[in-house]
């Protein structure tokens, strides 16, 4: 299997599947001498981890993260940072059902045409369990972008949006309730709903959006590896995501030029940003934002038929704990790509100077 690693000069490569002993990861080209605040990391797996509340999977996992090389005595030394989260609560029997058979919008299928062979265990290598060792590896990039803000929040649920420009989001409330949505109205509403959907078995969607603050003229490349374009391939490769814009997204596409350009003020700065702190593909200053929409859980639990190896048609019904809606949980992990292809792109452009 290929893919296993992402970046160029800040790369990190995982391993593991979701009812295996262990997750874990290997981040390379992490410069040396980096103070590490090892709670806070702890902290960011915290926030991504099942059964933190009543509107997520009731997994319970610890997802307690073991560094086994590159930190002495909580400072990187520039070597490989190899790290560990052991799995406690697996319970495989969970998934004896869809041994031979597919479910509908899984990796089942396409995954056993590929490999002829699947652990079928809670998806085994497709889980997002997996974005565990992101977070990880996200934690330790943004200690290294220091100065450099990066808050994701969850701005829709379903048909519910938050519309409040991002520039008016009071980030200190992400954190004050469940859901993840910094305004406390929306927020109860969100959490009502996903308990609703949940309570007839079903999932909905949403959508997570982020801002990043106080990143410097410079970050990204003109040409393939434009640093919009590295958010978007490090969104999109996020479990359930099915889109992803930045800046005016789609919405810049039904004004016009002259309203959607981005005029300077006398310090480079501009009056508006419909460019989303990117133009050119490099980033200019100001505070970069997008949003990631995530689809509804593809796991059910109420009666559906699928197909099974021989083509036969079976009815099933999903088992086992599962999120009703992937956003809250969702929020660190958009974070911790963020900060990946930032502490990328902030190597890359060492190699200029």
């Amino acid at each position: 299997m290929a893919g296993n690693s992402f970046g160029k000069l800040f790369n990190l490569t995982t391993y593991g599947e979701s009812h295996g002993p262990a997750l874990g990861g290997v981040i390379d080209g992490c410069p040396s001498g980096i103070k590490l605040d090892l709670d806070e990391i702890q902290n960011e797996l915290n926030r991504r981890k099942p059964g933190q509340s009543a509107i997520v999977t009731q997994r319970k996992e610890p997802d307690t993260v073991k560094f086994h090389s590159g930190i002495f005595e909580g400072v990187t030394t520039g070597t490989s940072i190899g790290f560990v989260i052991e799995n406690t609560n697996q319970k495989s029997h969970d998934y004896s059902h869809i041994k031979d058979s597919y479910r509908p919008s899984h990796a089942d299928y396409t995954y056993d045409k590929k490999y002829g062979v699947r652990d079928y265990r809670g998806g085994g290598r497709s889980s997002a369990r997996e974005t565990a060792c992101r977070v990880v590896a996200g934690a330790i990039a943004k200690q290294m972008l220091k100065g450099i803000e990066i808050k994701a929040y969850v701005s829709g649920v379903g048909t519910m949006k938050l519309d409040t420009p991002y520039n008016d989001i009071d980030l200190t409330q992400i954190e004050s309730n469940i859901v993840r949505c910094p305004d406390q109205d929306m927020a109860a509403k969100m959490e009502t709903y996903i308990k609703e959907v949940r309570a007839k078995g079903d999932t909905v969607g949403g959508i997570v959006s982020c801002i990043i603050k106080n990143v410097p003229v410079g970050l990204g490349e003109p040409v393939f590896d434009k640093l919009h374009a590295q958010l978007g391939k490090a969104m999109l490769s996020i479990n359930a995501v099915k889109g992803f814009e930045y800046g005016s997204g789609f919405h810049g596409s039904t004004m016009y030029g002259s309203d959607h350009n981005d005029a300077f003020n006398n310090d480079g700065s501009t009056k508006t940003n419909y460019s989303g702190g990117v133009q050119g593909g490099i980033s200019n200053g100001m505070d970069i934002y997008f949003n990631v929409a995530f689809k509804p859980v593809a796991t059910l639990i109420q009666k559906y038929e699928t197909i099974d190896k021989a083509g036969n048609t079976v009815e099933m019904q999903g088992k086992g704990r599962h999120d009703p809606c992937v956003v809250p949980r969702a929020v660190p992990i958009v974070e911790a790509m963020a900060a990946l292809v930032l502490a990328d792109f902030h190597l890359i452009n060492k190699l200029y100077k």
